[in-house]
């Protein structure tokens, strides 16, 4: 399961849903505090290939720590499927929760482990 494709996702309810192209073999599992509470498994796309088709106003915004990240989450079901940042080199990235992805077993995926603890 390698390779840029387009996925659909959404928190547990649906009223927070979108599309994103990205390539779930570069899945990783971070240790932070909210991370290793959340249970989710991430991969990355610039936010040029992220479509937020449903949520808009149904969505909350968490940040914490050096507050790099907004981490966001449903109003209603209380699910993070997505959180929003830039990358090193300046890019509007998302981080996909790749458990909110339907299609992706996440069971199937060898997401790199990222110590996101010690930064």
């Amino acid at each position: 399961m390698s390779g840029q494709k387009n996925y659909s996702g959404a928190c547990h309810c649906g009223a927070v849903a979108f599309t994103v192209e990205l390539d779930p073999s570069t899945a990783l599992k971070c240790n932070c505090s909210i991370c290793s509470k959340l249970g989710a498994v991430w991969a990355f796309a610039p936010k040029a290939r992220f479509r937020l088709t449903t949520g808009e106003t149904k969505q909350g915004d968490y940040q914490f720590g050096k507050k790099a990240l907004h981490h966001r989450f449903c109003t209603a079901c209380g699910v993070e499927s997505y959180a929003e940042g830039t990358a090193p080199d300046g890019t509007a990235t998302v981080g996909i929760n790749l458990r909110c992805i339907e299609g992706i077993d996440v069971d199937k995926l060898n997401p790199r482990p990222w110590d996101g603890r010690s930064l």
